[in-house]
């Protein structure tokens, strides 16, 4: 650094690198592990995608908020932001294979010349996170099984979905803000409808979406130039309608989940981000449930 300026890092915090072992492209994972011993049971676990985005804010919420559990109700937990060896909070061609749920499709390239951008890889982003890393952060601290959170936004929040209705006993609570329901002319649903059996005890789905996410957009999109063009692609995302018919038609259904949808005041799709993340931290980390 220059000028007298010194890099800054958020203390507590780590990451490395992992490749899985079937091979392919390295993820970052990205680490906040509490200063203190841990329970007996072991702490509770947030996993969390697109981990270069969603690990700052994750952190900020948990520190602000552990240090003072009962004016707060979040207590102390280990923070697994999946992600990329990047600086930069996307990357949105691997994120597109890995968030993406079947059936495997490709698309037209991002930019001239670049490679044809593929989705359908998210049975193998499951596969990774449940049999290598999370057992790996289980060999760097103790961990309660029974206390695993995932949270995903826009297409993190798909692949939430997935992972829920494909293998609903990994998480006990599965967060899942501003949903790409509509993708693919809204298969998910076809995913929901032949979910797996619940196994144990009935998992807790929280399905959110921020307000200028429906009919109405942003006061100040009207004055950009493709006001149009939003409120036309609204009609098709239906991202606020589409996740709260979701939540009640999941909720304390036969197979036991238990379902909920919230709103958030003033936020667009993703403006929501920081509060849906700050959601996830009071879920997966609540000290009296």
């Amino acid at each position: 650094m220059t000028n007298g300026t010194t890099r800054y890092s958020m203390s507590g915090t780590c990451f490395f690198d992992l490749t899985p072992a079937k091979g392919g492209e390295p993820y970052r994972v990205f680490l906040s592990i509490p200063a203190v011993e841990p329970p007996e049971s072991g702490w509770p676990l947030l996993v969390t995608t697109d981990g270069n985005a969603t690990f700052p804010f994750a952190v900020a919420s948990l520190v602000t908020q552990a240090p003072y559990p009962t004016g707060t109700n979040v207590g102390w937990g280990v923070v697994a932001a999946i992600g990329y060896p990047s600086d930069e909070p996307y990357n949105a061609f691997r994120r597109a294979w890995d968030l993406g749920p079947p059936p495997i499709k490709s698309y037209p390239p991002y930019f001239e010349d670049g490679p044809p951008v593929r989705i359908g890889g998210t049975g193998e982003l499951l596969d990774f996170i449940e049999n290598e890393v999370i057992p790996k952060v289980a060999d760097m601290v103790r961990l309660d099984p029974a206390r695993r959170s995932l949270f995903g936004h826009s297409f993190g929040g798909l692949f939430t979905l997935f992972a829920l209705f494909e293998r609903p006993g990994l998480f006990a609570n599965w967060i899942a803000a501003s949903p790409s329901i509509h993708w693919e002319g809204s298969e998910i649903l076809n995913n929901e409808m032949q979910r797996r059996a619940v196994p144990g005890n009935a998992p807790f789905l929280h399905l959110s979406a921020g307000e200028y996410e429906g009919d109405e957009l942003a006061p100040f999109q009207y004055r950009n130039e493709d006001a149009a063009t939003r409120l036309e692609g609204r009609k098709t995302e239906r991202t606020v309608s589409l996740a709260k018919e979701m939540a009640e038609r999941l909720d304390n259904t036969a197979d036991g989940i238990r379902a909920e949808f919230e709103v958030f005041a003033g936020e667009t799709h993703m403006s929501v981000l920081g509060p849906a993340v700050n959601r996830a931290i009071s879920i997966a980390f609540a000290a009296n449930k």
